[in-house]
């Protein structure tokens, strides 16, 4: 047994005093404890944004914009055949971009077949290439589409 502890032996207290030997009573409680009350000026000093609200929550989120490149389209033309949002014609294929919710054709890749895609908006290289290759892009005017071919 140290020193120290055998010389209060029988002190209620150990020379502490009624509290500040008790749990977090020397530092007048734990955390945040007192930020309203004793250690009020310390908070306005230190710490003044602790209380209350601060920023901007945005809570209707903007939905991300769905798109597709020619050549992903050409990849699932068969599986939106099987989905009904495609179907052959012609020579071609007519294909229902905005039923199978994409809102955007980007124009990546190369077209090989005659295309008559109905989409929200497009890309002027999409319709650019869709042309070139006999096809046709129908900007539906209900999104307010950018450009049509």
């Amino acid at each position: 047994m140290p020193r120290r502890t055998r010389k209060f032996r029988g002190a209620r207290t150990h020379g502490r005093g009624k509290k500040h030997g008790r749990g977090a009573g020397g530092r007048g409680g734990k955390g945040n404890a007192g930020l309203h009350k004793h250690k009020f000026k310390w908070m306005v000093k230190y710490d003044p944004d602790h209380f209350g609200r601060h920023g901007f929550v945005r809570h209707a989120q903007a939905r991300p914009l769905s798109t597709i490149n020619l050549d992903e389209l050409l990849a699932r033309i068969a599986a939106l055949e099987g989905q009904g949002h495609a179907r052959r014609s012609n020579g071609g294929m007519d294909v229902d971009l905005t039923a199978a919710g994409i809102d955007k054709l980007l124009g990546r890749g190369r077209v090989g077949v005659v295309l008559k895609v109905t989409v929200a908006r497009a890309s002027e290289t999409a319709v650019a290439k869709v042309a070139a290759a006999g096809g046709q892009v129908m900007v539906s005017s209900a999104h307010g589409g950018s450009h049509e071919g």
